[in-house]
């Protein structure tokens, strides 16, 4: 109960930051800031998520080339 609403409390700071205080008349304004964050941060983490799917993909091939391996000493075991 004490994560979900520390939780909330953060989620109403940062929607305050990014309000645009001229136009509401409350908020920080950082919504221009939070935007070039964005387009310089999305980049950088679809680079470091590929670059995770790849090596968990290298990794499944390795299980299912043990499955394999493991699957055929059984069966030579019987």
């Amino acid at each position: 109960m004490k994560a979900a609403i520390i939780g909330i409390v953060i989620i109403a700071a940062a929607v305050f930051a990014i309000l645009p205080a001229h136009l509401i008349g409350f908020g920080l304004g950082w919504g221009g800031h939070v935007l070039t964050f964005l387009k310089g941060g999305v980049p950088v983490i679809a680079i470091l998520i590929g670059i995770v799917a790849v090596f968990i993909g290298i990794a499944d091939i390795k299980d299912r080339a043990e499955a394999k391996k493991e699957a055929a000493e059984a069966e030579k075991k019987e």
